[in-house]
């Protein structure tokens, strides 16, 4: 077999991924009309957390996410920035200011980041509809710029784990400004254009999930299959093999860190 033909064989699969990710977001703007008219939590900037009955059992056990994320900020330098991972979100923010540490990408689970954090890993578990869940660590000065999401179809979760002043410490979405607290939750729809801010002098963290939007059947089973063909599309892939090839080198750097290694 000649090289060209074994060069457009390794070729193929991401020709028609490309081809699939733009008919797939050719059909997604109309099918958010859809999703917002029969969506069981409503249509708006910021949704009640009260909600969604698992909100509570996240917020009693908050303490244990934050001692398993201060283990974690041991190593923030050789936490990858979140740009890196999202080719989407070059330009947001300044590099090496918006650091990401993965438990779940789109449905993928990070198995080494999840026995590192295990009480984190069980609560996300407890999300129901939870597709994507990290600490999303920013620097002290970080300004993410104006953007929005792809699709309706996800709603984000935060819970706050660092703020250190709560003042200047937050987000707009849409005409709505919120802010951060130790403990507290905030959901929002990531379709509205939304900016955040970290104007304090210290660390500000985040659990940060993405999750299915309620739904009736069988709605929800359209929605879940359109999450997963964004997941697998052309715009998440690279992302999601750059993060695994990142979480292969940093297991050296853990081990070192836990007294594994000189």
């Amino acid at each position: 077999m000649s090289k060209l033909t074994l060069a457009n064989l390794k070729r193929s699969p991401r020709i028609v991924a490309n081809r699939l990710t733009v008919c797939l977001f050719a059909i997604l703007y109309p099918l958010e009309r859809v999703l917002f008219r029969y969506s069981r939590v409503g249509h708006a900037e910021f949704i009640d957390k009260s909600k969604f009955d698992w909100v509570p059992a996240i917020e009693e056990n908050w303490q244990q996410i934050r001692g398993e994320l201060d283990q974690v900020l041991r190593y923030t330098d050789d936490i990858p920035d979140y740009q890196y991972l999202s080719d989407d979100a070059k330009g947001i923010a300044a590099d090496d200011h918006w650091k990401s540490f993965f438990f779940y990408a789109y449905g993928v689970r990070i198995a080494s980041n999840c026995e590192r954090c295990p009480a984190t890993a069980a609560l996300l578990n407890r999300i129901e509809g939870m597709k994507s869940g990290f600490f999303s660590i920013l620097r002290p000065g970080t300004h993410l710029r104006p953007h929005r999401g792809h699709y309706a179809g996800v709603l984000r979760y935060h819970l706050g784990l660092i703020v250190p002043d709560v003042e200047r410490c937050r987000i707009r979405v849409g005409d709505r400004v919120e802010h951060w607290r130790e403990g507290g939750s905030l959901i929002f729809d990531d379709t509205f254009e939304h900016e955040v801010w970290n104007d304090s002098d210290g660390l500000r963290v985040v659990l940060f999930v993405d999750f299915a939007r309620p739904l009736p059947y069988p709605l929800a089973l359209l929605n879940n299959l359109m999450i997963w063909l964004v997941g697998h599309s052309s715009i998440v892939q690279p992302g999601v093999a750059r993060l695994k090839r990142w979480n292969e080198a940093f297991a050296a750097v853990w081990q070192k860190g836990a007294g594994g290694g000189n």
